[in-house]
């Protein structure tokens, strides 16, 4: 997966140390700088090298010049879309997923884009119109921002390579919604539309009310999506705390792509190390551990985790302290490739405000948690892998995943007071009992460095827009607060949440203290462990 920008428009030549700029900021995403020239379109790629990676030079260009690719992603089944581009007749000059992006587009349109199996943002410049073709995977897994200035168009992997760079103040910052592509006239807008539907996703098929047949759905759809994932002749690293979707994804990974690492991070005595240090020494999988002591979190931890993060909620702010120093580990070990568990929850009543809502609701917070993950939990995940030169693959929100958790009932989702039942019934016969009788548990309290993180949440406002990323949206307060102050009322909540409200001084004052006194007690706790081990 890469970094992209591009300055699109008159006198684009004559703006290159702004494009500069811009690619520079997406520099940590990729390991190689490539870039194109033309008068009136600048297309750069900070290119991390997973695919064909000696001939997968970006920005890729269709073999008459006429078009231009800068692309963030992989498209897993892209060797059988070659096969059927090459049987139609097409040239095709590597062995990468690039050029079947592009050449995909040019024969079959809109049309390639469902056929894509994976995560993707691109954009592709007509060079001589200037004409810009804009588009984002379903689920949003990869990002994809626009803004428009003097007459011309900016577009990049990330808002801060465009705020304050490529716009000025009062200048909004737009995202590519997920499942959305269309097309920018030069000087306009793109106008954008949705190639698939997201929420209507296994709409007008049947709910799969039979358990039997259920399981192996999810057991088929999961080892599928995983396979797809691990189709590479690198060393891939499983992300592990040691709950049930990465336990899951370890057991698999393991079992398909025997040359595989786990990375957990957490306190010593954290219960994510404690389960996921018992899980890789039963499969003998190698085990890279980020042990942290809370007193190792300071501010400039939270700064860098939210000028890396760009984080909009404080929960996505307080994991993306602990995701940075995980995913520093990794690409210091020299591992590019990693699986993730993220989006489980999502797809299978993970959350404890699934069990607070009404029974009828229960589809409409689904349709609602699925259609925030891009500006939440998938946000997270890309910018702190990415952002240390790591690509992160999400197996739970591969596009068959996605339909066929839209046709499991809810009654199989939560079930004798577990959260992802299904999920637990489907792999009993892999999960080791420890594993699938945990329950969920957040992963920044599960690490045991949420407290620590929260004493720095007042300030969490004024350090996202002092980087400007009020371009985009203001931060708020994290859905599940506003759920409750709704009384679980799912339609006034997201009548609620549109507002995007902050915290009052009130609120955060109430916050800083309870973080205080539980920093307090903690560090008396510590402080008694450590000299009853010295008598």
């Amino acid at each position: 997966m890469c970094g992209i920008a591009l300055l699109v428009g008159p006198g684009a030549r004559g703006q290159y140390a702004t494009f500069a700029a811009m690619l520079d900021q997406v520099r940590p995403r990729g390991e190689v700088e490539e870039t194109l020239v033309d008068d009136e379109a600048l297309l750069g790629t900070q290119r991390l090298r997973i695919v064909d990676r000696d001939r997968a030079v970006q920005p890729w260009q269709s073999a008459d010049g006429r078009y231009a690719l800068s692309y963030n992603g992989e498209v897993f089944n892209f060797a059988d879309l070659r096969t059927q581009l090459i049987g139609e007749g097409r040239q095709l000059r590597s062995v990468s997923d690039t050029e079947v992006v592009l050449e995909g587009v040019l024969a079959w349109g809109d049309g390639a884009l469902p056929r894509f199996r994976g995560e993707f943002a691109f954009a592709m410049v007509e060079r001589e119109t200037q004409r810009v073709f804009l588009a984002r995977d379903p689920a949003g897994v990869k990002p994809l921002y626009w803004a428009l200035s003097q007459g011309r168009l900016a577009i990049a992997s990330e808002v801060k390579a465009l705020v304050g760079i490529a716009v000025g103040p009062g200048v909004p910052v737009h995202e590519v919604p997920p499942g959305h592509c269309g097309w920018a006239e030069p000087g306009s807008e793109p106008e954008l539309h949705p190639y698939l539907d997201l929420l209507r996703l296994g709409e007008g098929e049947a709910t799969v009310d039979d358990l039997d047949r259920a399981s192996n759905l999810v057991r088929e759809t999961y080892r599928r999506a995983v396979r797809m994932r691990v189709d590479t002749d690198l060393t891939v690293g499983v992300v592990l705390s040691g709950g049930l979707d990465s336990s899951l994804t370890l057991l698999h990974v393991r079992e398909m792509h025997p040359d595989c690492v786990a990375f957990t991070v957490g306190t010593e005595d954290s219960e994510d190390l404690a389960y996921a240090r018992r899980l890789t020494r039963e499969l003998d999988v190698p085990h890279e551990v980020v042990t942290l002591r809370p007193r190792d979190i300071g501010l400039s931890d939270v700064r860098e985790a939210i000028r890396v993060s760009e984080a909009t909620e404080y929960g996505d702010v307080i994991n993306s302290v602990v995701s940075n120093r995980l995913f520093e580990r990794v690409h210091r070990s020299g591992v590019k490739v990693v699986l993730t568990g993220d989006g489980s929850d999502e797809l299978f009543g993970g959350y404890d405000m699934y069990s607070s809502i009404s029974p009828d609701q229960s589809r409409s917070l689904f349709l609602h948690k699925i259609r925030q993950l891009s500006r939440t939990e998938l946000q997270r995940v890309d910018r702190t892998s990415m952002g240390n030169g790591v690509e992160a693959r999400v197996p739970y929100l591969d596009l068959d995943m996605l339909s066929m958790a839209m046709r499991i009932p809810e009654s199989m989702k939560i079930r004798h007071g577990y959260e992802k039942w299904i999920l637990r019934h489907a792999f009993a016969d892999v999960l080791p009992d420890y594993i699938r009788e945990r329950h969920k548990n957040p992963m920044s309290h599960s690490s045991g460095l949420h407290e620590r993180i929260r004493l720095y949440q007042p300030l969490f406002a004024g350090i996202y827009r002092s980087y400007g990323y009020e371009g985009l949206g203001p931060m708020r307060r994290d859905f599940w607060r506003v759920l409750v102050e709704s009384d679980h009322d799912l339609d006034r909540a997201v009548v609620a949440a549109q507002s995007a409200q902050d915290f009052t001084p009130a609120e955060h004052a109430r916050d800083f203290v309870g973080a205080v006194r539980w920093n307090v007690v903690g560090g008396v706790r510590a402080a008694r462990r450590r000299l009853s081990r010295r008598g």
